[in-house]
């Protein structure tokens, strides 16, 4: 199949939510099959106001555009990259030390001390006083997204005949994130050697992806190709990370995937975006699913999400 012809199958989450049974179980079906072929499967039908996001872009332009020495105020190195601002070129890929073409900003879930989840070194969120609706947009999308990803979650585990609540109860109370992305053009910031986002895999269970401004995302097939990923408006675009992958001792990969430069001064554009890390409580124990474990491939030891984070953190360079 070719590069401009192929595309990763599209389901409607309102089939699950509220449709008949046959339609509920076709959408386990090809939502689990996409992810346990590409990784990636798009999503329409999800409930995210079209509008919330529109306006959440809004917001997300008007910060990025603020004087450096403004946004540099709202970085707090010792966050480790969670919350706030994390300034240009600062995070690279896996196993890479060029920084990537980029800067974000991270929403998170504010649990309130004492919360038994909440871990004893957690990050809180900060806001820009400059962009006043910058907070309830964010957050109002951060929860809408957080609810459309415990049903998809909730898929997944029909998918593999476990208890329904098996996945969505490990993202309850999780450190999920909300990353909004400015990948400025070009010739304004370039560091030679880099790209807007070196291949790599996300870290958590499964990434919720409302449509870039601009093109752009391409995944790694498992037969070698790269294919372009296109977030059309009204779909989101889920991919599984390191996480789901492990839980499910490779079944669901966690698919390579990369942001590519512009391909022409022409076309340098500035791009937008806004995936929503979907991660389980920091105590979650991750280790491989029982049905999933054979002679020939007995997964890896039982890590905690919260270390497994941390790990993985030092390696793309947000902690020390």
């Amino acid at each position: 199949m070719s590069r401009t012809t192929r595309r990763i199958p599209l389901v409607n989450l309102s089939h699950y939510r509220s449709g008949s049974p046959e339609e509920r179980a076709r959408f386990v079906r090809v939502f689990g099959e996409a992810l346990k072929e590409f990784g990636f499967v798009s999503v329409e039908g999800h409930g995210i106001d079209d509008g919330l996001i529109r306006r959440t872009y809004t917001d997300v332009e008007s910060f990025f555009r603020l004087p450096e020495q403004v946004k540099h105020r709202y970085h707090v190195p010792e966050f480790g990259g969670q919350r706030a601002y994390t300034p240009f070129g600062k995070e690279h890929a896996k196993n890479r030390t060029v920084g990537d073409l980029k800067e974000f900003w991270h929403v998170g879930r504010d649990l309130p001390e004492g919360h038994p989840r909440r871990p004893d070194t957690a990050a809180y969120n900060v806001w820009p006083e400059e962009v006043p609706s910058f907070r309830t947009n964010t957050l109002a999308l951060y929860n809408a997204l957080d609810e459309a990803a415990a049903l998809m979650l909730q898929a997944v585990a029909e998918y593999f005949g476990i208890e329904r609540n098996t996945f969505s109860d490990m993202a309850q109370d999780g450190t999920s994130v909300l990353r909004v992305i400015h990948y400025p053009p070009l010739k304004e910031k370039f560091i030679p050697g880099a790209v807007r986002a070196a291949e790599h895999e996300d870290i958590n269970l499964i990434t919720l992806l409302c449509e870039g401004t601009a093109s752009g995302l391409e995944l790694l097939t498992r037969d070698g190709e790269w294919i372009p990923v296109d977030t059309l408006r009204g779909q989101i675009v889920v991919d599984s990370g390191d996480m789901m992958s492990r839980i499910t001792n490779g079944v669901i990969p966690a698919t390579t995937h990369r942001v590519v430069n512009p391909p022409s001064a022409s076309e340098d554009n500035t791009r937008y975006s806004m995936p929503f890390f979907v991660h389980p409580y920091p105590e979650c124990v991750l280790k491989p699913l029982p049905g999933t474990v054979t002679p020939e491939n007995p997964g890896q030891p039982p890590i905690t999400a919260d270390a497994f984070l941390k790990q993985r953190l030092r390696e793309i360079g947000l902690i020390k």
